[in-house]
């Protein structure tokens, strides 16, 4: 493996992540969605909001 590969399948703190899953539930700080057989809450503040694409 060279050394250019393994800095692309680094995953670093603070990266972005995309995942999709089925939106159950949409509160005013939180979004529950699940993702397989797990339904996870993500808390979201109203900056987050306006960068959904439901």
């Amino acid at each position: 493996m060279k050394a250019e590969n393994q800095e692309k399948n680094t995953l670093s703190v603070d990266s972005t992540i995309s995942l999709k899953g089925i939106v159950k539930a949409i509160f005013k700080d939180t979004i529950h969605v699940q993702i397989g057989g797990k339904v996870i809450s993500l808390p979201i503040s109203s900056q987050d909001a306006k960068n959904l694409s439901l």
